[in-house]
């Protein structure tokens, strides 16, 4: 095995980029490691734990880009190839002349060039300063970094509230904002519905059952998965609501979130009574609407009809099985719908992000029973790429929970859409059949159910990822509600 391990100067591209950057580069056939990313102190950890010579890279600054593969020399040319394709600029990216104004090198030179919104994907101990520098010149955000001070938000939030502007995040995944898909966010046709969401996979869900019956979107504004918390009090929230009461395109504002604290729900549900547009409120968790149900609401208040969500169907049998639901997923809300489902009618589902602390998972993620885990929880991405992007963790869980004979049903989601990965089914499918494949030798007959978030348009193809995965085994369902439904009936009532 040989290393090839270089720092660029003056090369910058945002963590999301990065992400896809380097899983193209370690997906490279040969390569043993790869990490391509901005050399921060995080970023040299996580390059030194893959095994690479730490003094290689002595005097990196969180300026430089690092690029570090370990393979055979076929793979490091392979891996060096898709590096410079990956990292090319657009061929129709505009040049300049002889005599050009030079192109902008910090934020507040580039506000005055204009614009309307700046977005934010630094290190989140540097996040505040930027984003400090676009709401002071009224300039909105979207705050896509996380881990930044819960001080620091309501500083920014009460900040951007004095000049006219809206803070979106920090921790916001997803947005659309004038037609244009930011971080995560599916292909998604201009309609009359804006969406205020806390939950990001919750927004992407809502926006695509709504597309499954030709709907489209105002807007989609992410607040931030801590704004309706006691502390920030929904204040980017509220302030969401009111941009989209005034938006002359948007007949119905919809308000999503996880689980929020009860009295700023209760002030956000105030909030929205008081809004000329018609709204649905909808939070996700024990006793509430599903998204599912909270979309045919909203369909039938603009007066159309819905039609049931797609579904594609598997040749599993049907009937109860012995044995227990292991739900393995990427987005949180999903993980929380999908436990507020089944907890109704299994009891209790342990979790690395439980709806009661006292079903909290250990640090090995493993229970004896129904488990659900969210892999795209922060504590489980740092260091590592979002499981929307890199699957690998759920791919080496789908091969332990196989070879469980107490796993009854696996419970997966599958997100679609610009920024996630560009064809999860060329390596979920594959690991379906294996695993149903494991299972029936030990003669069990594993179901495996998956709740696919995706639009017509997508880039990776909506239908063509569900009749994969389908013909691999998987029962697929474009409603998380009705995937984890299905799930429950899998082993309802069964001996255990």
């Amino acid at each position: 095995m040989s290393a090839r391990v270089e720092l660029r100067h003056g090369i910058y591209r945002d963590s999301v980029v990065l992400m896809q950057v380097s899983q193209a580069v370690a997906t490279c056939r040969g390569v043993r490691a790869a990490i391509v990313a901005m050399a921060t102190p995080l970023n040299l950890e996580i390059y030194e734990r893959l095994g690479f010579d730490l003094a290689a890279v002595a005097g990196a600054t969180p300026n430089d880009l690092l690029v570090a593969v370990e393979g055979d020399q076929a793979a490091l040319e392979a891996a060096s190839a898709e590096l410079e394709r990956q990292l090319a600029p657009p061929a129709a990216q505009e040049t300049h002349g002889f005599g050009s104004a030079p192109a902008p090198r910090t934020l507040a030179s580039a506000l005055r060039h204009g614009g309307s919104l700046a977005l934010i994907s630094v290190p989140g101990k540097h996040a505040f300063v930027e984003a400090m520098d676009a709401v002071q010149a009224g300039v909105s955000v979207m705050l896509f970094s996380d881990n930044v001070p819960l001080e620091q938000e309501i500083v920014l939030k009460d900040e951007a509230a004095r000049h006219g502007a809206l803070v979106m995040g920090p921790d916001c995944g997803t947005a659309v904002v004038g037609g244009l898909g930011l971080g995560f966010a599916n292909a998604l046709c201009p309609g009359p519905v804006g969406i205020v969401a806390a939950s990001g996979t919750g927004a992407q869900e809502v926006s695509c059952l709504l597309d499954a019956d030709d709907v489209g979107v105002t807007a989609v504004l992410g607040v931030g998965g801590r704004d309706l918390s006691a502390a920030v009090g929904g204040r980017s929230t509220l302030a969401a609501m009111k941009v989209l009461d005034k938006h002359p395109g948007t007949e119905f504002v919809v308000v999503l979130s996880k689980p929020p604290d009860p009295r700023v729900a209760d002030k956000v549900r105030a909030a929205a009574a008081q809004l000329k547009t018609p709204y649905l409120v909808a939070f996700v968790g024990r006793g509430q609407e599903d998204l599912a149900a909270a979309t045919t609401r909203i369909l039938r208040a603009l007066g159309r009809v819905p039609t049931p969500p797609p579904e594609w169907p598997a040749p599993y049998d049907r009937s109860p099985r012995s044995g227990f639901v292991r739900g393995l997923f990427s987005g949180g809300t999903l993980c929380d719908e999908a436990m507020a489902i089944a907890a109704d009618s299994l009891g209790p589902i342990a979790s690395n992000t439980p709806l009661e602390p006292t079903w909290a998972l250990g640090s090995d993620l493993c229970s004896p029973g129904h488990l659900m885990i969210d892999f795209g929880d922060d504590r489980l991405t740092t260091g590592r790429p979002h499981p929307m992007i890199d699957q690998s963790l759920r791919l080496e869980r789908i091969v332990q929970e196989a070879a469980d004979p107490a796993c009854a049903v696996l419970l997966l989601d599958v997100v679609l859409g610009h920024g996630a990965h560009l064809d999860p089914a060329h390596e979920l499918a594959p690991a379906i059949e294996s695993a149903r494949e494991t299972a029936r030798r030990a003669g069990r007959d594993l179901a495996v159910v998956v709740s696919l978030v995706g639009s017509r348009s997508d880039p990776q193809g909506r239908d063509s990822t569900a009749k994969s995965l389908a013909a691999a085994g998987a029962s697929v369902h474009l409603s998380n509600a009705a995937a984890a439904r299905e799930a429950v009936r899998l082993v309802e009532g069964a001996d255990r």
